[in-house]
């Protein structure tokens, strides 16, 4: 009985590989955009500087549908964007895997930046300016002093990408639907098996599953930190 219990069907194993490949294709296309725009929201001081801020952060307050359906206004093939993109080169996003990874993208991005803007922030600025006196450039001073002493505050907001990737729901269903082997991912099959009798063992299962993932995902996280945060001290020693 616990042995059938623990056989994942084709259908199952098709919506955990789905959303391990949307999650890290989805923490891949966020990272360094992310990382620049948590830079210049800790590092500069502009006008407006508060509402990008905000519009950054926006996905966190508003319910997941409302972006999922601004997705689908914009990039479905009746959008001003997507009826471009189908029309002139044959190209549909939505409804599709790599909608999905768009619609995770948005949601995983705040968080992304929130982590990697905390970790910057806490670099000593006067390491920056004696890395700049000796004559390194701005980039430089970025990929030889900034990034690596926040590095574990950007690999947490790595880490945290990837599990809101993974349990993604709300804007994916909105923008891609719930197609089997297309854009069902492991939230998007949990949803579809309590609909259906008989359903409770599989969603259970991938329940059980998404969990581990989670789990797994922030245990990793928490000893890939502690790794960063001796070497930031060595540098800092």
């Amino acid at each position: 009985m616990m042995l059938d219990f623990l056989c994942f069907t084709p259908s199952e194993i098709s919506a955990l590989l789905l959303s391990l490949k949307v999650a890290l294709c989805c923490t891949i296309i966020i990272c360094i955009p992310a990382i620049l725009i948590a830079w210049v929201l800790a590092k500069k001081s502009f006008f407006g500087k508060s509402l990008i801020d905000s519009l950054v952060h926006l996905p966190l307050v508003l319910p997941p549908v409302v972006p999922g359906f601004l997705l689908l206004l914009a990039l479905g093939k009746q959008g001003f964007i997507g009826n471009f993109l189908y029309t002139h080169f044959g190209v549909s996003i939505a409804f599709t895997w790599i909608g999905a990874v768009l619609a995770s993208a948005v949601m995983a991005f705040p968080l992304l930046v929130r982590s990697a803007r905390l970790g910057i922030s806490q670099v000593d600025h006067r390491l920056e300016l004696a890395a700049a006196s000796l004559g390194a450039n701005p980039i430089k001073v970025f990929f030889t002093i900034t990034l690596p002493l926040s590095f574990p505050g950007v690999l947490t907001g790595l880490v945290l990408a990837f599990s809101r990737s993974l349990g993604e729901f709300g804007a994916t269903i909105t923008f891609v639907g719930n197609i089997e082997n297309v854009t069902r991912t492991l939230p998007l099959a949990i949803y579809s098996f309590t609909q259906v009798p008989g359903g409770d063992a599989p969603a259970i299962r991938l329940v059980v599953l998404s969990m581990l993932l989670a789990l797994g995902a922030l245990m990793l996280s928490d000893h890939l930190e502690r790794i960063a945060n001796k070497k930031v001290g060595n540098i800092h020693d």
